[in-house]
């Protein structure tokens, strides 16, 4: 049986206190394995207001309806309001998604921080970053993490090898690339161990191999633009074709204003015969030794500005 991976990326307190929550009781009343990955620090969504200068920025923000997804008092978090310390406020919420069965593994320290500076930082930086984040993890959860999904697909060798050296398995840091349907480029696109440099890591790679949500809406591809009506059906197309996936999905997104269609996707993907997982389940099908070794690589992927990491 086919495999969707389903990697909740939580970025924001808000995701944390109420996307997080609604997402678990839709997974349970659907019996599906997934793994949620938390933003652990202070949450500086604000500071992503600078991202405004990039090209594509505005192009994304009016699609996706920024302001009606994460809330305006969000968008002030470390800018016009304090930013709230997200591992320590909302720890109990954190703490009932385990308690609820499901995998939980780090996302980042600060998200705005981390994806628009890990890129071009120095390994000093990126260490204290990857400590703070696992220390708040274990305190937590009483327990290391398991695993790591990096914020906005944004690593650097250091953090590569971080992972290496806090002894992760596995991990989904990066992107399959994809055409500008949202099918992938490669088809033989997969789980993969990383090669930085001259260092083959250890971690296995999983990336994300279907396109999400907010990099769909408001796209017109083959013709037809992509709104909440059609995007369900869009995305059950890429997967007609039997092939384990992963797909990635937002606290902030799915786990509100857009639960219903996160809800079609699912019952649409079961009647097409595929099961649901974590990523430690789909970790204990892969044969490491057989894995085939990819390069770091960079790249941009329809719908998404700036580079992502592609695996």
């Amino acid at each position: 049986m086919p495999t969707i991976t389903l990697k909740i990326d939580v970025d924001t307190y808000r995701g944390s206190r109420e996307g997080t929550p609604n997402l678990a009781r839709l997974l349970s009343r659907h019996k599906a394995g997934a793994t949620f990955l938390f933003s652990l620090g202070p949450d500086h969504t604000g500071w992503a207001l600078r991202r405004a200068f990039r090209p594509g920025f505005f192009q994304k923000v009016s699609r996706t309806s920024v302001i009606e997804h994460y809330g305006l008092k969000t968008l002030m978090y470390g800018v016009l309001l304090p930013a709230p310390d997200i591992g320590k406020t909302c720890a109990q919420q954190m703490r009932s998604i385990a308690e609820a069965g499901f995998e939980c593994g780090i996302h980042t320290w600060d998200h705005v921080l981390w994806q628009d500076n890990v890129r071009h930082r120095d390994a000093t930086w990126t260490r204290r970053q990857m400590q703070k984040s696992a220390e708040r993890f274990q305190t937590i959860f009483g327990t290391a993490a398991t695993t790591h999904g990096a914020a906005g697909w944004q690593m650097n060798p250091a953090a590569f090898a971080g992972l290496d050296e806090q002894d992760f398995a596995y991990a989904s840091d990066g992107r399959a690339p994809l055409n500008d349907d949202g099918s992938l480029l490669e088809p033989d696109a997969g789980p993969c161990r990383l090669a930085v440099g001259s260092a083959l890591m250890r971690c296995v790679q999983m990336p994300t191999t279907l396109p999400t949500l907010d990099e769909l809406l408001g796209r017109t591809i083959d013709g037809i633009e992509i709104d909440n009506q059609n995007i369900a059906d869009h995305l059950l197309k890429l997967t007609k074709k039997p092939r384990d996936h992963v797909f990635t999905l937002h606290a902030e997104l799915e786990g509100q204003k857009l639960a219903p269609i996160f809800e079609q996707l699912l019952t649409g993907w079961k009647a097409q015969g595929y099961s649901f997982s974590s990523m430690a389940d789909y970790a204990r099908t892969i044969d490491v030794a057989t894995l085939p070794v990819r390069p770091l690589r960079w790249g941009e992927l329809p719908g998404r500005s700036g580079d992502v990491v592609l695996t």
